[in-house]
Parts: C-alpha cells; structure tokens; sequence
C-alpha cells in the first residue's frame, strides 16, 4: 500500500488507533519525517541513497495532503516509523528498526539490540528533542540550498555591496545640505534598502560575510567624504560605484542563463542591475562639469576599492 497516494493519503491505517498510532499491518516499512525541517530532510536524504534492504515508502508528515492536523502534532514531535508488521515505533526505537533497514548502518542496529542500548539511546534523543528547535533554526542560518552552489560566494559579496551601498547614502545624508543632493541620496537609499532587504531573504545569516562592520563604515566614508566637496564629487562617486556595480550584476546574471530553477533569482539581479544603471546614468546627468584630476583619481579608488571589497566579501 503507498501511503502517499491520494486513495489513502494518510500515513495512518483506517483501523484501529492508539494515541494516533495504527495498529492494524499494512506490510510496508514506513517512515515518517518532516519535510519544513532541513536537519530532518538533509538526515532522510542520507537514508534514501542508501539502498534499503526493503521496500521503504517515505511520507513527509509536514505536507497537509498526507495526515490530518492531529496526526501531524504526533508525529512533528518524535520520529515514527511504521514496521511492516504494522507496529509503529518512535524515538530510538524507531531509528533502530530504519537502521536494521539501511545495509551500512544494520551493524549498529544489531549492536545496540544485541547490548541493549536502545534506553540510553532513548535517554539522549530526548535531551536532543529539548534543543532541537535551536538547531534547527542555526540550520536555517546557514542553508543555502535554494541557490546555486558556483554563486553563493557572489551572493555573499551583493549583500555585502548592497548593505556599503545603504551607507554610502547614509553618509552623504549625514553631511550634505543641499537640497538636490538630499533629494537624490533619499531617494536612492530607499531604493538600496529594498534591495539589501530581498538579499537578507535569499541568503542565509550565518552565510553573510564576516565584515559586515567594516562594509558599513566603508560605505559611510564612501558617501561623507566627497558629500564635504559639494554635488559635483557625489553624482561622479555615485557613477564610479555603478559602474562596477553594472559589471557585477552582469556577470551572475550572465551565469544564469539557461538555468530555469533560478529563474527568480535571475530576475531579482535584472531588477537590482536597472536599478543601479538608472542610479549611474542619474548621476551621470546631474554632474555639472567634467571631474578633474583629483575627483577622477578619487573615482578610481573607489571603483578598485570596491573590486577589492568584492573579493574580501566573497570568502570573508
């Protein structure tokens, strides 16, 4: 019987129940496991390219279609199997019976049946059940398997470019008075946070980089220092970022191509990249006369400078 089908979608028999728990054989080994968790679905994962030693159907308890709210609180709390003599087995026990399954683990099985074992096994899974939410939140943080693998570390660096882009603003309005720069820099930092916003949702916290202190402050004098020299040097800092913002964008977007799962997160750099473009090409416009020799110097330092930080950001 597939407990996944939709004439019985539910991993529990039609018979009789104790506790939510089916006695009645069904004949199939049956395990049970949560789906929303990734440190539950990265352990199953492990499981499943084992192979098995019978038949094992494998029932996500978190999707609704497959167990009624009921069921589900039972079987979120602890992990079920059923046996294929219909016996439904929790905690220790319950991985016991699945190793006695997998032909690389069946040797731990049989030592822990053959001394025992299986109450002190209990005993820790317990104390384990009490600082499960904790772990799995930290698994969270760190999970990166919604993106593509050869472009977190740029990832990383975009939310490390976006967050010196909030503060490159937040420096300018820190020091400017004029009006036209005011309206500018505001206007363009409510279009950064936006971003750095959809970034802190694609990527994981404990995947961010490491300087994000040192991003800020960076950012911030990125933004001041020129804003003391007046409109002209702000609008040509603004292209000097852009500029290499534009090629950033482009080149993970350029690797995207042809790649139909991430066609969401290719969209969301088209959008930042247009952004930025618009950014480069406003400040292009509004500059009032062509940079000297000592704003174009500047504008190289910043442009290198953040090439630099790129590249600290994507392993740091």
């Amino acid at each position: 019987m597939n407990l996944s089908t939709p004439t019985n979608p539910s991993p529990f028999s039609d018979g009789d129940r104790t506790n939510g728990v089916a006695l009645e054989p069904t004949g199939t080994f049956c395990v049970m496991f949560d789906g929303s968790c990734p440190l539950c679905t990265r352990e199953i994962s492990i499981y499943r390219s084992a192979k098995a030693l019978e038949p094992i159907e494998w029932v996500d308890v978190s999707l609704e279609a497959n167990c009624t709210p009921q069921e589900r609180q039972t079987l979120m709390a602890r992990f079920h199997v059923r046996n294929s003599s219909g016996n439904m087995l929790s905690g220790a026990a319950a991985f016991v019976a699945l190793w006695e399954c997998m032909p690389g683990w069946r040797w731990l099985a049989r030592l822990i049946k053959t001394l025992r074992l299986t109450a002190i096994l209990e005993f820790f899974y317990l104390r384990f059940l009490v600082i499960r939410p904790k772990i799995q939140k930290l698994v969270v943080s760190a999970n990166t398997d919604h993106l593509p693998k050869d472009l977190i570390a740029d990832i990383r660096s975009d939310h490390a470019g976006e967050t010196g882009a909030v503060y490159i603003y937040k420096g300018i309005l820190a020091v400017t008075k004029d009006p036209a720069i005011i309206a500018f820099a505001t206007q363009h930092l409510r279009t950064e946070q936006e971003h750095l916003r959809q970034i802190n949702m694609m990527l994981p916290t404990l995947r961010r980089s490491l300087l994000l202190p040192g991003w800020k402050i960076a950012g911030f004098l990125t933004g001041a220092l020129p804003a003391l020299f007046g409109a002209n040097a702000v609008f040509a800092t603004i292209e000097a970022v852009e500029t290499f913002v534009d090629q950033h964008y482009e080149y993970q977007i350029k690797a995207l191509e042809n790649r139909a799962e991430y066609t969401k997160i290719k969209e969301q750099f088209l959008a930042f990249q247009a952004d930025e473009n618009m950014h480069r090409t406003e400040a292009q416009e509004s500059q009032s006369r062509y940079p000297g020799r000592a704003l174009r110097l500047w504008c190289s330092v910043v442009r290198h400078g953040s090439s630099i930080a790129v590249n600290f950001a994507k392993w740091v």
